[in-house]
């Protein structure tokens, strides 16, 4: 009898032992399935040889870019009803002469006034400044490849129109680019490989040649955009160059998360958005000169190292992150990543930028007709040009939208 007792407590010894062996397995899997559910991850740096832009842009939804213009977001700021009414006249065209789009209803209304009816816009008619052209600073960051094949086109269509605001920033010494735009071309001496560093040294010379410069706005945009200058003037012109102004168009529809690494040890994350270089942005002198500690003198390579990001992104971690300046997000520029065959006959002319498809997408361009055939003009921009100045010598003699 004894025997029998000391023979069941050892079995349920054993089996306790193998229970709590049992809880102590699964205990480990239950907090991880709790903590990811309760606090979500920031998504991972960027590669490399990846853009910031490209690299979130993959991650995001399909449909992402074709809800930008109808989704409003957390971090806009609304401008009053008594503001647009007074720019409801505003003309967005070259020299005017376009008439403006209606609604089905028949009142009118352009991009602008849709930016700014969804976003901060002048609060009165004494924040709008007597801007000039000469005002802004353009720069076109462009690598030694491209030099014939994109470059070319620039200067014959919409750098024709901007000779002297327009600046090349590059990374090899082109003797035939040289002489063709003179102390306007800048070699950086930064790497010509597609890489976080590469890029971010860029736009570290771009970000310190406009402070040289002494100019009111600094615009950066891509090799592959058409600029037009007189709407980026006027779009410009609706604030002042001494307010915090960080004008762009966001390529996903949500802010992106990123290790904080400048103002923590990257524990914490910080969220934010940022207007994808692939569109061009905007930036105000104002603006510009509150983010020289991490911008400015190579600071800007720094920082963007220690956030590991690429260059677009880094621009917003230090306006949204640390400066706390909320972008104004437009539609107005248009980057490669969007669905360009949106953009339709006038409402093409009415944009700040525009852009078109790499060799995986040659069909993804602006819908213009009546001036070039696609074979003879595949980005559509000569078309654009020619219908903003139909007088350019190249340009055939009747255009019809």
């Amino acid at each position: 009898m004894t025997l029998s007792c000391i023979g069941l407590n050892k079995i349920c010894f054993l089996l306790s032992v193998a229970f709590c062996a049992f809880l102590l397995l699964l205990i480990p899997k239950l907090q991880t399935t709790w903590r990811r559910g309760g606090y979500p991850q920031p998504r991972p740096p960027p590669p490399l040889n990846a853009s910031c832009s490209e690299f979130y842009h993959q991650q995001a939804e399909p449909s992402s870019t074709d809800r930008l213009d109808s989704e409003g977001s957390d971090t806009a700021h609304s401008v009053k009803d008594e503001t647009v009414e007074k720019w409801g006249d505003y003309s967005l065209h070259a020299g005017g002469s376009h008439p403006k789009l209606e609604e089905q209803d028949g009142s009118p209304t352009s991009p602008l006034q849709t930016m700014l009816k969804d976003h901060h816009g002048p609060a009165d008619e004494s924040i709008k400044e007597n801007l000039e052209l000469k005002d802004i600073f353009i720069a076109v960051k462009t690598t030694r490849k491209y030099h014939k094949t994109r470059l070319d086109l620039l200067f014959q269509t919409w750098i024709s129109q901007a000779k002297r605001q327009t600046f090349i920033f590059t990374d090899w010494e082109d003797p035939e680019l040289r002489l063709r735009a003179g102390d306007h071309m800048i070699n950086t001496n930064c790497s010509a490989v597609h890489t976080r560093q590469a890029l971010c040294c860029k736009m570290s010379v771009e970000y310190d040649k406009f402070l040289e410069s002494g100019r009111k706005w600094f615009c950066h945009v891509d090799d592959d955009n058409y600029v037009n200058p007189q709407t980026l003037l006027r779009l410009l012109s609706a604030f002042s160059h001494s307010q915090d102004v960080y004008v762009g168009r966001p390529s996903l529809d949500h802010p992106i998360e990123a290790a904080d690494h400048v103002q923590s040890d990257g524990s914490t994350t910080v969220k934010f958005w940022f207007a994808t270089g692939g569109a061009g942005f905007c930036i105000s002198r104002g603006l510009a000169l509150k983010m020289s500690p991490w911008a400015s003198l190579g600071n800007f390579i720094s920082t963007a190292e220690r956030v590991r990001l690429p260059d677009d992104c880094t621009i917003g971690y230090i306006i949204e992150g640390l400066l706390e300046v909320k972008m104004l997000h437009s539609s107005l520029f248009h980057s490669h990543l969007e669905n360009l065959q949106r953009l339709r006959g006038e409402l093409v002319l009415q944009q700040v930028t525009l852009s078109y498809g790499g060799p995986e997408n040659k069909h993804n361009v602006v819908s213009v007709a009546g001036v070039f055939g696609l074979q003879q003009d595949p980005t559509r921009f000569r078309s654009v040009h020619c219908l903003l100045y139909p007088h350019t010598t190249w340009c055939p003699t009747k255009n019809l939208l």
